[in-house]
């Protein structure tokens, strides 16, 4: 199996985590505005990824590759670390 082969737990965490941001950026409300989720489920949301990236991590430590990401803005252009 090459490095760059991800598990299927992986796979599953990240598809998740795209799902739950996709979520959170599609109900973002301007200031002043309802927001359509209640407030315990935007805390559930919030500790579901946290406990997604505890656990990605986790699995990259265990591979010996550290999680190394930090989030991306739209406003800003990519870096580009090689």
């Amino acid at each position: 199996m090459s490095e760059n082969t991800q598990t299927f737990e992986e796979r599953i965490l990240l598809a998740i985590r795209g799902t739950l941001v996709d979520v959170i950026r599609d109900t973002t409300t301007r200031p002043g505005m309802q927001h359509p989720l209640s407030e315990r489920t935007r805390e559930e949301i919030c500790h579901c990824l946290d406990l997604i990236t505890t656990r990605q991590k986790e699995m990259a430590e265990a591979a010996g590759k550290p999680l190394d990401e930090r989030p991306i803005y739209p406003e800003e252009p990519p870096c580009n670390k090689h």
